[in-house]
């Protein structure tokens, strides 16, 4: 199944990179950014990989402990909704 990345999943991710960035050293942004990858590429070969949120036909995966990936299933593609930072309060 395809994944495609919306607006505000790509804003949120790079936001979230740059953040890695002016605080840790590359390695620890890239093995972030390997990390992603791998949950994305095996969500293409399983949309249900992640449980359900609490919001409706919305799916969490979470990345980190700090970070998550919200992501909805359409009928022929996989939508990342956006990335969010679990400790704030937020609508997943």
């Amino acid at each position: 199944m395809n994944v495609f990345w919306s607006l505000e999943a790509s804003n949120s991710y790079e936001e979230i990179i740059l953040g890695l960035i002016e605080r840790w050293p590359i390695d620890i942004v890239e093995s972030f950014e390997g990390i992603v990858n791998k949950i994305i590429s095996r969500l293409s070969r399983n949309k249900r990989l992640c449980p359900p949120s609490k919001k409706k036909n919305i799916r969490k995966c979470v990345i980190h402990k700090n970070v998550s990936l919200i992501y909805k299933i359409n009928k022929t593609e996989i939508e990342l909704v956006t990335f969010i930072d679990n400790r704030s309060d937020h609508r997943y």
